[in-house]
Parts: structure tokens; sequence; C-alpha cells
């Protein structure tokens, strides 16, 4: 977790805190606000879960395949060599 998804999560309460007080009240300026102020806070948070993403390697099958298929392919690459070798 990153400063933009913390900031991006406080954010997002606070808008929440300040629409459901607009709503409690009735004052339409204060629900326009913290409505504004969650998705604001909303956008950070997924921005910084976006950099967290892009920094970690990539652990999913296919690249586990991939790394797999890439192996046999060196050991075959080397048995060729070897037999030529020989």
């Amino acid at each position: 977790m990153n400063k933009d998804e913390v900031k991006g999560k406080a954010k997002d309460i606070a808008g929440r805190v300040e629409r459901q007080a607009g709503e409690w009240t009735g004052d339409k300026e204060a629900l326009a606000e913290g409505a504004a102020k969650q998705v604001e806070g909303k956008i950070q948070n997924a921005w910084g879960k976006a950099k967290d993403a892009v920094k970690k390697p990539s652990t999913s099958q296919a690249d586990h395949d991939r790394a797999e298929d890439q192996t046999e392919q060196d050991q075959a690459q080397r048995r060729r060599n070897r037999a030529a070798n020989e």
C-alpha cells in the first residue's frame, strides 16, 4: 500500500462522512462536496493500486508457463548442441 492509496482511502471516507452529514441535515452543498471528495478519493486509491501493480512482478500462471517453455527450449537446444559435438 502506497501513499496514494492511503490518501485516497482517507478522502473517500471523509467524503462519505460529509455526504452523509449533508443528507441528514438537508445541506445539498455539503452533500455534493462530500460526493465529489468521495469520487476523488476512489480515483486516487485506484491510481495507487495501479502504480503498485506495475511495480510488482507478475506471478500469473501464463508467465509461469512461458518461463517453463523457455527452459524446455533451452534444454532442447543444449541437447542438440551436445549431439552435434559428439
